[in-house]
This record gives C-alpha cells, structure tokens and sequence, in this order.
C-alpha cells in the first residue's frame, strides 16, 4: 500500500468534518498564536526601549530584540501557513523516553530553587555570587555531587560572564561585595 491510500483510507474513515470539529488536528495554531504574541511583545519592548545611555556604536541593543521579535513573526506566518494547509507535525519516535514515567519533581524543585535563589540574591550579594549559587544549584540538581570541582567551576563560569558582559560588553551588572576586590 501506497502514502496516498493510507491518507485516503485515513480520511474516508474520518469522515466529513463536523459543526467544532474543523480545528481537530489543527493544534499548532496555538503555537502559532503564542509565537505570533511572543513576536509582538519582543518588538514592542525592543523599538520602546531607551537606548541613550547603551548605545555605543552603530549598532545599538535594540537590534538584536527587534531581530528576534520579526523572526518570531515570520515563524509563527510560516508554521500557521503550514498547518492550515494540512502540514502536521511529526510524532516523536525513536527516542529513548518512556511516556509512562513520571516526572523527576525532585529535579525540578531543585533547579526552580536555584533560580529563586539567584533572583533574590542577585542585588544584595550580586551577579558573580548569585550566578555562582546558580550554576552550583543546577550542576547539584542535574546529578553532580563533587563538593570541589562543581563549585569552583561555578564560581569561574560566574565571574568569566560578569568581566565580560560588564567590561568588555558595557553592560553594567551588579557586582556587590565583589566590585572592589574584581
């Protein structure tokens, strides 16, 4: 049996669409919906963002965000295109997951509490050590248990991104105790 006679053996089975049932199937039109709203809220925020005191080129931060913003649009037209003219998505096969399997909360609560974590410390301890416990909280959350390697490794991996984004790429994050000696 050929693609085509399944498909026709598929929807003689179906059988004609009725009254609310015309969006059966048709599920990725939310994802359409939510990319398209994602795109418009990145472009509103981009193109009303005030860029006097960053801007330090021809190019200011509001492109990268107007970029993303235009490109969630054009995904979001393309993906409803698609569905609407009867494109599905793939079912997953092939991998490894068990659909039977519960969630790993435990995994879960630890990784929320590391970001709780950081955004409450981030002013008053600042980003080298708020993104230290971050990156410590996620490595320990995801399986790692080595009490010198996992540490040090965060607090390297924080203070390398705090030099770069607030030296060399201008953007000013909270150093807080760390400001002086850094």
């Amino acid at each position: 049996m050929n693609n085509s006679t399944v498909d026709a053996q598929d929807q003689a089975a179906a059988g004609p669409p009725a009254a609310g049932r015309s969006w059966r199937g048709r599920s990725e039109l939310g994802v359409c919906l939510l990319l398209a709203a994602l795109g418009v809220l990145v472009l509103t925020d981009a193109l009303s963002m005030p860029v006097d005191f960053t801007q330090r080129g021809p190019i200011g931060p509001k492109a990268v965000p107007v970029l993303v913003g235009s490109a969630l649009l054009v995904v979001a037209a393309l993906l409803a295109r698609d569905v609407l003219r009867g494109g599905r998505g793939a079912a997953e096969g092939g991998e490894d997951v068990d659909p039977d399997t519960p969630a790993d909360w435990r995994t879960v609560l630890l990784l929320s509490g590391a970001f709780l974590a950081n955004a409450a410390l981030i002013d008053t301890a600042g980003f080298p050590i708020s993104s230290a416990v971050l990156f410590w909280g996620a490595c320990y959350a995801l399986g790692s248990r080595n009490p010198v390697r996992d540490p040090l490794i965060a607090a390297t991996l924080a203070v390398v991104t705090w030099i770069v984004f607030d030296e060399l790429l201008g953007v000013p994050l909270p150093g807080g105790p760390l400001l002086g000696v850094l």
